[in-house]
């Protein structure tokens, strides 16, 4: 076997748990082979370099063999490789999130009715200036 859809080698590897979800992503344009964007009858090659994002994560993983089958994961994981700029690139970007998560955006509590007066004569300023 020298080629096989994308949609099918996607469910292979165990990137999708369904062949229609793998198909629903490569349509909304979360899946790029080579750079490109792709259409899921696809077929691919050993060698190519695909660029897969799924939720906050994005990863360009090289392919190494190709299966229509889905089989055990340890299996899959033989399928392809992520490229160490990649997996460098999504752990520092779950570091950034990890620390904007300890950033508390909202109050803890209601404006009292002194800083609720101060917030409407901020709104009601002319900036005219």
């Amino acid at each position: 076997m020298d080629k096989v859809r994308i949609d099918k080698w996607l469910w292979a590897a165990r990137f999708f748990k369904t062949r229609s979800l793998a198909k629903t992503a490569i349509d909304g344009g979360k899946v790029h082979a080579d750079g490109q964007r792709v259409k899921a009858s696809k077929e691919i090659m050993v060698g190519q370099v695909l660029t897969i994002r799924q939720g906050w994560d994005e990863k360009d993983v090289e392919v190494l063999g190709l299966s229509d089958k889905r089989g055990p994961a340890p299996v899959a994981q033989q399928l392809y490789q992520e490229t160490p700029e990649s997996i460098a690139k999504r752990e520092a970007e779950a570091e950034k999130r990890k620390v904007m998560r300890g950033i508390d955006l909202m109050p803890e509590q209601r404006p009292t009715k002194k800083q609720r007066r101060q917030i409407h004569r901020f709104r009601e300023q002319d900036y005219s200036g």
